[in-house]
Protein backbone atom coordinates (compact mmCIF):
# COMPACT_ATOMS: atom_id res chain seq x y z
CA UNK A 1 0.00 0.00 0.00
CA UNK A 2 0.77 3.99 -0.93
CA UNK A 3 0.14 6.92 0.58
CA UNK A 4 0.71 10.27 -0.76
CA UNK A 5 -0.62 14.02 -0.04
CA UNK A 6 -0.59 16.64 -2.76
CA UNK A 7 -0.80 20.00 -1.75
CA UNK A 8 -3.32 22.61 -2.95
CA UNK A 9 -1.62 25.57 -5.02
CA UNK A 10 -2.80 29.25 -6.13
CA UNK A 11 -2.54 29.85 -9.47
CA UNK A 12 -1.71 33.57 -10.94
CA UNK A 13 -1.13 35.60 -8.06
CA UNK A 14 -2.46 38.39 -9.12
CA UNK A 15 -0.11 39.31 -12.25
CA UNK A 16 1.20 35.81 -13.22
CA UNK A 17 -1.82 34.79 -15.61
CA UNK A 18 -1.12 30.81 -16.44
CA UNK A 19 2.57 30.85 -15.15
CA UNK A 20 2.87 31.44 -11.90
CA UNK A 21 2.20 29.24 -9.31
CA UNK A 22 2.03 28.57 -4.99
CA UNK A 23 2.18 25.29 -2.97
CA UNK A 24 0.38 25.66 -0.09
CA UNK A 25 0.11 23.66 3.34
CA UNK A 26 -3.42 22.12 2.80
CA UNK A 27 -3.56 18.62 1.07
CA UNK A 28 -5.72 15.75 -0.59
CA UNK A 29 -4.40 12.19 0.26
CA UNK A 30 -4.31 9.65 -1.84
CA UNK A 31 -4.16 5.40 -1.41
CA UNK A 32 -3.06 2.70 -3.42
CA UNK A 33 -3.50 -0.49 -2.67
CA UNK A 34 -4.62 -4.08 -4.03
CA UNK A 35 -8.03 -5.05 -5.09
CA UNK A 36 -9.20 -8.04 -6.18
CA UNK A 37 -11.74 -5.97 -8.34
CA UNK A 38 -10.15 -4.45 -11.07
CA UNK A 39 -9.62 -1.02 -11.06
CA UNK A 40 -11.25 1.02 -8.73
CA UNK A 41 -11.71 4.45 -7.34
CA UNK A 42 -13.28 5.60 -4.60
CA UNK A 43 -13.67 9.80 -3.50
CA UNK A 44 -14.23 10.42 -0.03
CA UNK A 45 -15.14 13.58 1.01
CA UNK A 46 -16.05 15.89 4.18
CA UNK A 47 -19.13 17.29 2.85
CA UNK A 48 -21.69 19.08 4.86
CA UNK A 49 -23.70 15.94 6.12
CA UNK A 50 -20.19 14.80 7.34
CA UNK A 51 -17.84 12.17 5.27
CA UNK A 52 -19.02 11.46 1.82
CA UNK A 53 -18.04 8.42 -0.34
CA UNK A 54 -18.32 8.92 -4.45
CA UNK A 55 -17.30 5.86 -6.85
CA UNK A 56 -15.25 7.50 -10.29
CA UNK A 57 -16.15 6.97 -13.29
CA UNK A 58 -15.07 7.58 -16.38
CA UNK A 59 -15.32 11.34 -16.49
CA UNK A 60 -12.92 11.52 -13.35
CA UNK A 61 -9.33 12.75 -13.29
CA UNK A 62 -7.93 10.26 -11.50
CA UNK A 63 -9.51 7.26 -14.38
CA UNK A 64 -8.51 9.74 -17.09
CA UNK A 65 -4.70 9.89 -15.20
CA UNK A 66 -4.54 6.02 -15.11
CA UNK A 67 -5.51 5.68 -18.95
CA UNK A 68 -3.26 8.02 -19.86
CA UNK A 69 -0.47 6.44 -17.15
CA UNK A 70 -1.50 3.27 -19.16
CA UNK A 71 -0.75 4.69 -22.52
CA UNK A 72 2.34 6.03 -21.98
CA UNK A 73 3.80 3.77 -20.07
CA UNK A 74 2.76 0.56 -21.69
CA UNK A 75 1.92 -0.96 -17.96
CA UNK A 76 -1.09 -2.35 -17.52
CA UNK A 77 -2.93 -0.66 -14.40
CA UNK A 78 -5.25 -3.74 -12.72
CA UNK A 79 -6.18 -5.06 -9.32
CA UNK A 80 -5.63 -1.68 -8.07
CA UNK A 81 -7.70 0.98 -5.48
CA UNK A 82 -7.11 4.10 -5.75
CA UNK A 83 -8.79 6.49 -2.79
CA UNK A 84 -8.94 10.32 -2.71
CA UNK A 85 -9.30 11.59 0.74
CA UNK A 86 -11.07 15.18 -0.54
CA UNK A 87 -9.87 18.05 2.00
CA UNK A 88 -9.40 20.61 -0.60
CA UNK A 89 -12.66 22.53 -1.70
CA UNK A 90 -13.18 21.73 -5.01
CA UNK A 91 -13.82 24.71 -8.07
CA UNK A 92 -12.70 26.89 -6.20
CA UNK A 93 -9.12 28.10 -7.66
CA UNK A 94 -6.55 25.42 -5.03
CA UNK A 95 -5.70 23.33 -7.67
CA UNK A 96 -8.38 20.42 -6.59
CA UNK A 97 -8.15 18.84 -9.69
CA UNK A 98 -3.89 19.38 -10.04
CA UNK A 99 -3.31 17.39 -6.98
CA UNK A 100 -6.04 14.44 -8.50
CA UNK A 101 -3.60 14.51 -11.48
CA UNK A 102 0.03 14.67 -9.82
CA UNK A 103 -1.39 12.21 -7.04
CA UNK A 104 -2.56 9.60 -9.45
CA UNK A 105 0.24 10.07 -11.86
CA UNK A 106 3.34 10.31 -9.01
CA UNK A 107 1.59 7.14 -7.23
CA UNK A 108 0.97 4.70 -10.23
CA UNK A 109 5.12 5.75 -11.33
CA UNK A 110 6.34 4.92 -7.70
CA UNK A 111 4.30 1.34 -7.33
CA UNK A 112 5.80 0.59 -10.49
CA UNK A 113 9.67 1.60 -9.49
CA UNK A 114 9.80 5.00 -11.44
CA UNK A 115 9.24 3.79 -15.20
CA UNK A 116 9.13 7.17 -16.18
CA UNK A 117 10.98 10.22 -16.02
CA UNK A 118 9.79 13.10 -13.76
CA UNK A 119 10.15 15.34 -16.96
CA UNK A 120 7.15 12.63 -18.77
CA UNK A 121 5.44 13.20 -15.96
CA UNK A 122 5.26 16.70 -15.95
CA UNK A 123 4.23 16.45 -19.83
CA UNK A 124 1.31 14.00 -19.35
CA UNK A 125 0.37 16.06 -16.13
CA UNK A 126 0.03 19.45 -18.16
CA UNK A 127 -1.66 17.59 -21.02
CA UNK A 128 -4.17 16.48 -18.96
CA UNK A 129 -4.77 19.51 -17.05
CA UNK A 130 -4.68 21.82 -19.68
CA UNK A 131 -1.86 24.11 -18.45
CA UNK A 132 0.95 24.02 -15.91
CA UNK A 133 0.31 26.60 -13.08
CA UNK A 134 -0.93 24.37 -10.63
CA UNK A 135 0.30 20.53 -11.53
CA UNK A 136 3.77 21.36 -11.53
CA UNK A 137 3.76 23.30 -7.81
CA UNK A 138 1.73 20.48 -6.92
CA UNK A 139 4.62 18.26 -7.70
CA UNK A 140 7.38 20.43 -6.46
CA UNK A 141 6.14 22.97 -4.02
CA UNK A 142 7.53 26.31 -3.68
CA UNK A 143 6.99 29.57 -6.11
CA UNK A 144 7.06 27.78 -9.40
CA UNK A 145 7.13 29.88 -12.71
CA UNK A 146 6.16 28.00 -15.45
CA UNK A 147 7.07 28.58 -19.46
CA UNK A 148 5.43 26.46 -22.42
CA UNK A 149 6.87 26.76 -25.80
CA UNK A 150 4.97 24.62 -28.08
CA UNK A 151 4.80 20.73 -25.60
CA UNK A 152 8.30 21.67 -24.43
CA UNK A 153 8.27 22.79 -20.48
CA UNK A 154 10.32 24.70 -18.75
CA UNK A 155 10.01 25.88 -15.12
CA UNK A 156 11.91 27.39 -12.34
CA UNK A 157 10.91 26.54 -8.22
CA UNK A 158 12.10 29.18 -5.80
CA UNK A 159 11.89 27.91 -2.05
CA UNK A 160 9.91 30.26 0.20
CA UNK A 161 11.26 28.62 3.72
CA UNK A 162 11.39 30.48 7.05
CA UNK A 163 9.72 33.91 5.16
CA UNK A 164 7.12 34.19 8.02
CA UNK A 165 3.92 34.40 5.47
CA UNK A 166 0.44 33.56 6.54
CA UNK A 167 -1.60 32.30 3.54
CA UNK A 168 -5.45 33.77 3.93
CA UNK A 169 -8.10 32.10 2.26
CA UNK A 170 -11.40 33.47 1.82
CA UNK A 171 -13.79 31.03 0.01
CA UNK A 172 -16.71 32.22 -0.93
CA UNK A 173 -19.83 29.65 -1.02
CA UNK A 174 -20.32 28.43 -4.44
CA UNK A 175 -18.20 26.98 -7.35
CA UNK A 176 -16.70 27.82 -10.67
CA UNK A 177 -15.42 25.89 -13.17
CA UNK A 178 -12.31 27.64 -14.87
CA UNK A 179 -13.72 26.65 -18.66
CA UNK A 180 -16.53 29.39 -17.43
CA UNK A 181 -14.21 31.85 -16.10
CA UNK A 182 -11.83 31.43 -19.24
CA UNK A 183 -15.08 32.49 -21.03
CA UNK A 184 -15.33 36.06 -19.67
CA UNK A 185 -11.57 37.15 -20.62
CA UNK A 186 -11.08 39.14 -24.38
CA UNK A 187 -9.26 37.73 -27.06
CA UNK A 188 -7.41 40.78 -26.79
CA UNK A 189 -5.66 43.00 -24.48
CA UNK A 190 -4.41 46.35 -24.77
CA UNK A 191 -0.57 46.84 -24.85
CA UNK A 192 -0.26 49.10 -21.85
CA UNK A 193 -2.17 46.39 -19.62
CA UNK A 194 0.18 43.46 -21.05
CA UNK A 195 3.09 45.65 -20.23
CA UNK A 196 1.35 46.72 -17.01
CA UNK A 197 1.29 42.84 -16.05
CA UNK A 198 4.58 41.83 -17.53
CA UNK A 199 6.59 43.92 -14.76
CA UNK A 200 3.90 43.10 -12.10
CA UNK A 201 5.20 39.03 -12.68
CA UNK A 202 9.28 39.92 -12.62
CA UNK A 203 8.64 42.03 -9.99
CA UNK A 204 6.62 39.48 -7.85
CA UNK A 205 9.23 36.91 -8.67
CA UNK A 206 12.02 39.14 -7.54
CA UNK A 207 9.88 39.70 -4.17
CA UNK A 208 10.07 35.90 -3.38
CA UNK A 209 13.83 35.63 -4.39
CA UNK A 210 14.61 38.17 -1.51
CA UNK A 211 11.76 37.89 0.20
CA UNK A 212 11.18 41.50 0.30
CA UNK A 213 7.52 41.53 0.97
CA UNK A 214 6.67 44.68 1.66
CA UNK A 215 6.69 45.30 -2.46
CA UNK A 216 3.79 42.33 -2.56
CA UNK A 217 1.14 44.97 -2.57
CA UNK A 218 2.48 46.43 -6.27
CA UNK A 219 3.69 43.01 -7.49
CA UNK A 220 0.56 41.51 -7.23
CA UNK A 221 -1.37 44.24 -9.24
CA UNK A 222 -3.56 42.58 -12.45
CA UNK A 223 -5.31 44.06 -15.05
CA UNK A 224 -5.42 40.41 -17.27
CA UNK A 225 -7.78 38.53 -15.77
CA UNK A 226 -9.14 39.56 -12.29
CA UNK A 227 -11.49 42.92 -13.78
CA UNK A 228 -13.07 40.25 -15.98
CA UNK A 229 -13.84 37.90 -13.73
CA UNK A 230 -15.36 40.45 -10.96
CA UNK A 231 -19.02 39.86 -13.05
CA UNK A 232 -18.89 36.17 -11.40
CA UNK A 233 -17.43 36.87 -8.00
CA UNK A 234 -19.54 39.82 -6.46
CA UNK A 235 -17.73 42.34 -4.71
CA UNK A 236 -14.04 41.13 -5.48
CA UNK A 237 -12.72 44.66 -5.89
CA UNK A 238 -14.23 45.87 -2.23
CA UNK A 239 -12.61 42.31 -1.17
CA UNK A 240 -9.48 42.95 -2.06
CA UNK A 241 -9.21 46.42 -1.09
CA UNK A 242 -10.66 45.71 2.50
CA UNK A 243 -7.84 43.08 3.01
CA UNK A 244 -5.47 45.78 2.44
CA UNK A 245 -7.23 48.09 4.39
CA UNK A 246 -6.93 45.79 7.05
CA UNK A 247 -3.29 44.91 7.00
CA UNK A 248 -2.42 42.28 4.32
CA UNK A 249 0.83 43.20 2.21
CA UNK A 250 -0.70 41.41 -0.97
CA UNK A 251 -4.13 40.38 -1.68
CA UNK A 252 -5.43 38.90 -5.59
CA UNK A 253 -7.80 35.81 -6.56
CA UNK A 254 -6.33 32.32 -6.00
CA UNK A 255 -6.32 31.13 -9.64
CA UNK A 256 -9.51 32.05 -11.02
CA UNK A 257 -11.29 31.79 -8.10
CA UNK A 258 -13.73 32.45 -6.52
CA UNK A 259 -11.15 32.04 -3.42
CA UNK A 260 -9.40 35.21 -2.95
CA UNK A 261 -5.48 35.21 -1.07
CA UNK A 262 -4.00 37.04 1.02
CA UNK A 263 -0.29 37.24 2.17
CA UNK A 264 0.04 38.88 5.98
CA UNK A 265 3.01 38.97 8.42
CA UNK A 266 0.52 39.36 11.60
CA UNK A 267 -3.49 39.41 12.55
CA UNK A 268 -4.09 36.97 9.50
CA UNK A 269 -7.62 36.48 11.89
CA UNK A 270 -8.42 39.57 11.68
CA UNK A 271 -8.10 40.17 7.82
CA UNK A 272 -9.93 37.23 7.04
CA UNK A 273 -12.63 38.28 9.11
CA UNK A 274 -13.05 41.95 7.31
CA UNK A 275 -12.56 40.17 4.07
CA UNK A 276 -15.48 37.07 5.05
CA UNK A 277 -18.08 40.48 6.32
CA UNK A 278 -17.27 42.44 2.70
CA UNK A 279 -17.99 39.46 0.79
CA UNK A 280 -21.31 39.17 2.70
CA UNK A 281 -22.08 42.54 2.59
CA UNK A 282 -22.53 41.19 -0.97
CA UNK A 283 -24.67 38.56 -0.42
CA UNK A 284 -21.87 35.95 -0.34
CA UNK A 285 -20.85 33.70 2.41
CA UNK A 286 -17.47 32.62 3.00
CA UNK A 287 -15.07 30.32 4.90
CA UNK A 288 -11.61 30.92 5.67
CA UNK A 289 -8.55 29.27 6.05
CA UNK A 290 -5.14 29.85 7.12
CA UNK A 291 -2.22 28.39 5.47
CA UNK A 292 1.56 28.21 4.90
CA UNK A 293 3.72 27.82 1.86
CA UNK A 294 4.73 23.84 1.06
CA UNK A 295 8.27 23.59 -0.40
CA UNK A 296 7.90 19.30 -0.62
CA UNK A 297 5.16 19.18 -3.12
CA UNK A 298 3.88 15.77 -3.44
CA UNK A 299 5.17 13.40 -0.86
CA UNK A 300 4.70 9.72 0.53
CA UNK A 301 3.57 9.27 4.01
CA UNK A 302 3.05 6.63 6.39
CA UNK A 303 -0.50 5.28 6.64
Amino acid sequence: MLKLRVPATSANLGPGFDCLGLALKSYNNFIFKENRRGLEIEIRKEGLKGKEIEIANTDNLIYKSVKRFQKVSKIEIKNLKIIEESKIPIARGLGSSATAIVGTLYGLNKLNKFPLSEERLFEMAVSIEGHADNVIPAFKGGYVITVLKGNKLNYKKVSVKNSGLKVILVIPDFQLKTKDLRAVLPEKVDYQDALFNQSRTALLTSVFVDKDWQKLSTAMEDRLHQNYREKLIPGLKSVIKTGYEAGALGVALSGAGPTVLAFSKDNAQFIAQKMKEKFLDNGIKCMSLAAEIDNEGVQSIDK
